[in-house]
Order: structure tokens, then sequence, then C-alpha cells
């Protein structure tokens, strides 16, 4: 066992001239990541009970958004702790994309949320019920800032892609306190129970906007899309452009990790011993001009 471990070591080892990319992800504060979980959690449980007490939908809505938000960050805090794994004989690339697979699930979570919320407010629009304003208005001012102060902690890892999934989800939450704070106050004053599925169907509108741009994101990440901001075909064009190549084909550029494009290729040359020349003049270029640091290339003679 100790000899396969020090040969996978020997591989995924970076020599002179090779890109130095990162297959783990460092830096990231799971301490934050845990604090934020356990407040979440916490009062998740605390708005689940005073918003069927209440019988609020914007309560309940929001109470919902955060056992969602807890789950989110339990998964981002699994999925960053998997991202810390070093490469192994079994995955090469390592655990980095364990973030975007978890983005990806929180935000599928979002749009059942959005849709359940959507539901629930066409009903209650059609057959009002009695809603206990005041219990919904206190208890989501203290859920306002609970999450403001869990939107603070996070902000402050935004590289993070599962990271930043997790904090649109608390801002989502943000809103949905603003919102029952808003359905609490006109009800108490006014009477007019209305306002909780109305202010509900807009908040789940704003969440939706922000939770289909994550899902894009981790979805086109997942993927191996060409990141958004390489110019694949022109890449192609730059390559061919280079003294000495005849052509450039089965060409692919992706994120290893996000921020870490790759890119590899065949190139057709007009002269194999001039490979040499030929690949530093490629690399310098792509560096140079793309970005592009991790790059692997195959020569081949003209036919």
């Amino acid at each position: 066992m100790s000899d396969q471990s020090g040969s996978s070591a020997h591989l995924h080892a970076h020599l002179d001239g090779d890109a130095r990319h990162a297959h783990t992800i460092e830096g990231r504060s799971q301490k934050a990541m845990a604090i934020a979980l356990g407040l979440t959690l916490l009062y998740a449980v605390v708005e689940v009970v005073s918003g069927f007490m209440s019988n609020s939908l914007a309560l309940i809505s929001d109470a919902g958004h955060m056992v969602t938000d807890a789950a989110a960050l339990g998964l981002a805090l699994l999925a960053q702790l998997i991202a810390r794994r070093p490469p192994s004989a079994r995955h090469s690339f390592g655990f980095v994309r364990a973030e975007a697979l978890a983005a990806f699930v929180n935000s599928l979570a979002m749009l059942l949320l959005v849709g359940w919320i959507v539901y629930e407010a066409a009903q209650r629009l059609a057959h009002p019920e009695y809603v206990a304003g005041k219990t919904v208005l206190i208890v989501a001012g203290i859920g306002a800032c609970i999450n403001m102060s869990v939107a603070w902690v996070l902000s402050r890892d935004e590289q993070s892609i599962n990271t930043r999934a997790a904090l649109v989800n608390v801002l989502g939450d943000l809103l949905g306190s603003i919102a029952a704070i808003a359905a609490g106050a006109v009800i108490h004053f006014t009477g007019w129970v209305r306002i909780d599925p109305i202010l509900s169907i807009f908040v789940s509108l704003l969440i939706l906007k922000s939770t289909v741009g994550i899902l894009r994101e981790s979805y086109h990440f997942l993927m191996e899309g060409v990141p958004h901001h390489i110019d694949y075909l022109q890449i192609g064009a730059d390559m061919a452009a280079i003294a000495g190549v005849r052509s450039v084909h089965d060409l692919h550029v992706w994120d290893m990790s996000p921020g870490e494009p790759a890119l590899i290729g065949h190139l057709e040359i007009d002269d194999l011993n001039a490979w040499p020349a030929i690949l530093r003049a490629v690399k310098e270029m792509l560096r140079d001009k793309h970005g592009i640091e991790h790059v692997t290339l195959q020569p081949e003679a003209v036919h």
C-alpha cells in the first residue's frame, strides 16, 4: 500500500516547466462555516414552531428557507472538507469539484422550495386564513438579525463557489425575514391577511433569480464547460498562427478548479524536430494572452 501511495505522490508532483495548478482548496474557513450552520439551524427550529403557531405563510416559508440554508451550509462545510483532500491514485484531479456539486444540489433544493411557496401562497390568496401578526413581527425581526450575522460570516469567503451558493441562500432568507416583518406589521395594524401570501410570492421570485445564477454556474463547471472569460475559437486561431503549426484539433478548455483553466489539444506541425521551440511559443502565448498555464499538447506530423 505504501508503494502505491508513493507512486501516486510522484505522479502528481510538479516538475520544472509544469503549471503550478492546485488540486486542493486551501485557506477556506471551516470554523466560520460551522458557526453560520449552528446559528441558522438553531433559529430555523424557532421559526418552524413560531410559523405554525402564528399560521403565517411568510414565516413558515422563511422557516423552510432557513432549514434549506442549514442543509446548504452543512453541505458546504462537508464539501470544503472533502475538497481539501489531496489527489489519489483513484482521483487524480483531487476533490475540488465537490464544492460545485454541493452548490448544484443546494440550488435544486431552493427551486423546490420556491415552487412550494408559490403553491401555498396561491391557495391562501383564494382562501385567506387567520395570521397572528404580532408574533410574526417579533420572530421575523429576530430572524433578520440572525440572517445578517450569518451573511457577514459567509461574505468573508466569496472565492468559493459553494460558499457563494450558501450566501445566496442566506441573503434570500434575509429577504424572506424582511417580507415576514412587513407582513406581520401590516396584519397586526390593519388586519389585511392577504399581504402574507403576496409578499411570500414576491420574495420567492427574488430567490429564484439568484438561485438560477448559481445553478447555471455550478452546472457549467460540473459539465467542464469553457470558462466564461475565455474565447475558445480565438484560442484555436492564435495557436494555429504560431510559426510551424499547420493546424489545431481535438482542443479542449475547461476549469480544473474555479479560476484554474486547463487546455489539452493536438497540433499538426511541419517539422517534429522543431517541436520544443513550438511548444514554448504556444505556452507563452496561452499564458500571456489567455491566462492559461496548465497546458498539455501533443504534436503530430503533417500527413
